[in-house]
């Protein structure tokens, strides 16, 4: 039993390709009977004939791998391309410390933690790079004897 006229005639009603037309094999001997566009159509409304779903492609994977990627994972040796200082600058590096560093400073000096001469020299030393850290510029001020207040 060929069924490829009736499947063509199909198609062009569902308006799809012929690989996307369904037949339900237990009614292929009706089917078979159908020769016009007509009894197609009755084929389709008994539902005999279906179109069948678009095949998309499935976002599982990429999905989960975005997911890994936003915990920090997949970063290994053979992911990058570039060297370090091209990831992550030595310049964007200093900025942030020395930025952090001038903040904690600014607010030391405006809730007199600090006096403008103590806050200007260790402005002058954090410039230079003394410290590696604002815990590291605050545990240096309390070995040459600045007092800090409350949670610091």
């Amino acid at each position: 039993m060929q069924i490829t006229n009736q499947k063509k005639m199909a198609a062009q009603i569902l308006k799809c390709g012929v690989n996307r037309v369904w037949v339900d094999n237990s009614y292929l001997d009706q089917i078979t009977q159908s020769v016009q566009k007509e009894d197609i159509r009755e084929c389709i409304e008994n539902g005999w004939i279906k179109a069948r779903a678009v095949q998309g492609t499935s976002r599982v994977r990429a999905l989960k791998r975005a997911e890994q990627k936003a915990k920090g994972r997949r970063k290994g040796q053979g992911k990058r391309s570039g060297t370090a200082n091209a990831r992550n600058p030595r310049k964007h590096r200093w900025m942030k410390t020395i930025r952090s560093q001038r903040r904690t400073l600014k607010t030391m000096r405006e809730d007199k933690t600090l006096t403008v001469s103590k806050y200007r020299h260790y402005y002058l030393k954090a410039k230079g790079g003394s410290y590696r850290s604002i815990a590291h510029m605050k545990s240096q001020m309390v070995v040459e004897g600045v007092e800090l207040r409350g949670d610091e």
